[in-house]
C-alpha cells in the first residue's frame, strides 16, 4: 500500500462534514483514511495506481455518498515529503509576513507563462510540472492570489499553505 493525500477544492467545515468525507473515501476502497485540518485534505492508503484513477474513484464516491463532487487532486505522500523537504521557497526573498503557498494543478500547464508575476500583495514565483509556488501578504482584499492563479492556470487547481502541505505529507 502507498500513502496518498487528496486535496479537494472548495471544501470547508460549512459545506462538508469531515466524518462524511472520510466515509466517502472509505467507500471508494481506500484504507487508513484521515481528514486533516477540516479544509479538504484527506490522507489515505491505497494500492499504487495512477493518480487520475485515484482522483476519479474519490470523486465518484463523493457523488454517490454526498450528492456532490469536490474537484480532487491527489499526490503521493512521499512526493509531498520530498517537495517540502527541499525548501522550495529558499531561493526567494519573501516579506516577513508573506505566506508561501503551493498550488496543485490537475495536469501540467500547456501555456508558456513568464514568471515571476505579481499583483497587489501576491506573487507567482515558480512553476514546476504540476506545482506552482507563490506567496502573498494577507490583506483586507484577500483574493488577489486566487484570482491571479485562476487567470494563469484555470480552475483545475487547488492551493494550500506550505505549512499545510508539510502537515499533509507527514500524515
Amino acid at each position: 500500500m502507498e500513502r496518498y493525500v487528496a486535496f479537494l477544492r472548495g471544501v470547508s467545515p460549512m459545506n462538508c462534514k469531515m466524518p462524511e468525507l472520510k466515509r466517502c473515501f472509505e467507500a471508494a476502497g481506500f484504507c487508513d483514511v484521515k481528514t486533516l485540518l477540516s479544509s479538504g485534505n484527506v490522507a489515505f492508503s491505497a494500492k499504487p495506481d495512477i493518480v487520475p484513477v485515484l482522483e476519479g474513484a474519490a470523486e465518484a464516491a463523493m457523488e454517490a455518498h454526498l450528492g456532490r463532487i469536490f474537484q480532487t487532486i491527489v499526490r503521493p505522500s512521499s512526493f509531498l515529503g520530498r517537495l517540502v523537504g527541499r525548501e522550495p521557497f529558499a531561493d526567494f526573498k519573501l516579506a516577513a509576513n508573506a505566506k508561501p503557498v503551493i498550488t496543485f494543478l490537475r495536469k501540467p500547464c500547456d501555456a508558456e507563462i513568464v514568471l515571476p508575476i505579481g499583483q497587489a500583495h501576491a506573487r507567482i514565483l515558480k512553476l514546476e510540472h504540476t506545482e506552482v509556488f507563490s506567496a502573498y501578504v494577507p490583506d483586507e482584499k484577500g483574493a488577489a492570489l486566487g484570482a491571479l492563479l485562476e487567470r494563469k492556470f484555470g480552475k483545475a487547481i487547488t492551493t494550500r499553505t506550505l505549512e499545510t502541505v508539510r502537515k499533509c505529507a507527514a500524515s
